[in-house]
């Protein structure tokens, strides 16, 4: 498959498209005005500061889509992208609240069934929220706490040039017939390796290994990075043929995948290895796939054929860019 064939495909593929209306809203919400929130716009989850460490804050709505097409696998998603959020930013979770949009009661059973075994999964409670039990669709959307340690923050707008890029990924799952681009990890793991797994990335952040992290989400593990390089102001290069991948699963698709366990690191090339270390002992597969540079470009090759996949001075994904606090 040629590498523009590639490229087009994930510039038009709606987990990446989905993203560009973000900025409409985070242009109208003034957080550079308040001095506690550290990180915000661009970032998996904010981090505010406490005191003596970050509370890390975060939310996420289901689609649509899902919630009619698998309520179950909804609302076990809803913990997972949650509790995902605020390991990229090298944290542990603390809590979580739900809100919750009923119109069938079967759809809303198969919710709970989903969120009960994602709390039991990644021990991780819903301490409150709110029900509408009259509306006219069925909707689960949940936000979560967490905190950080101070020097232990990963966020994924600080990815420098010269930065080795590592993809960290658990290859080990399947795809569920009714939900074709995502990829499921976790469900059928103990739950030990699962909180294992979501553990590691607070250890990167607790040795600081690493200058960046996002986890791989809609947009797909290459449009996961192209989020973490726009609100870096960076570019970089990345072989397309490095990235682990299972076998027999279509190189497209792939890159197209919401992963189960998949994150995303800019770090210094001599912490690479540790990176991929310390995922290969939870059960997962990590490379350096290409290299941070200063060219606002994120370009993609397979060693024959190189083009351009984004020019952030010219196009966006989120249109998140790094704010001076006022």
């Amino acid at each position: 498959m040629s590498i523009e064939t590639i490229a087009d495909s994930i510039r038009s593929y709606p987990g990446v498209t989905r993203k560009h209306a973000i900025h409409k809203i985070v242009d109208l919400l003034p957080t550079s005005a308040f001095p506690q929130v550290v990180a915000a716009e661009g970032e998996d989850a904010a981090a505010i500061d406490v005191g003596d460490q970050y509370v890390l804050f975060a939310a996420d709505g289901i689609m649509e889509s899902l919630v009619n097409t698998n309520p179950y696998y909804a609302g076990y998603f809803a913990v997972l992208v949650n509790v995902n959020d605020i390991a990229a930013m090298g944290g542990r979770p603390l809590g979580m609240v739900d809100v919750m949009s009923i119109v069938q009661g079967e759809v809303c059973r198969e919710i709970i069934r989903g969120m009960k075994d994602g709390i039991r999964k990644f021990n991780v409670p819903i301490v409150g929220g709110h029900v509408h039990p009259d509306c006219h669709y069925n909707a689960i959307d949940i936000s979560i706490v967490g905190r950080v340690a101070k020097d232990a923050l990963l966020r994924s707008s600080t990815a420098e040039p010269g930065d080795d890029i590592v993809f960290v990924m658990d290859v080990d799952g399947f795809y569920p017939d009714d939900l074709p681009y995502a990829f499921v990890t976790t469900v059928d793991k103990s739950d030990e390796l699962v909180r294992a797994q979501m553990e590691a990335v607070a250890v990167v952040g607790d040795r600081h290994l690493a200058h960046s992290c996002k986890d791989m989400s809609n947009p797909g593990s290459i449009g996961t990075l192209g989020m973490m390089l726009e609100s870096s102001s960076a570019g970089a290069l990345v072989d397309v043929t490095r990235i682990p991948r299972p076998e027999g699963v279509d190189e497209v698709k792939w890159y197209l995948t919401y992963q189960g366990c998949g994150f995303c690191f800019a770090c210094p090339p001599e912490n690479s290895q540790a990176i991929i270390d310390i995922f290969s002992d939870v059960g997962c597969v990590g490379a350096v796939v290409g290299k941070v540079d200063d060219s606002k470009k994120l370009k993609i090759t397979d060693g024959k054929e190189t083009t351009v996949l984004f020019d952030f001075e010219n196009e966006i994904i989120t249109g998140c860019r790094p704010k001076e606090k006022s």
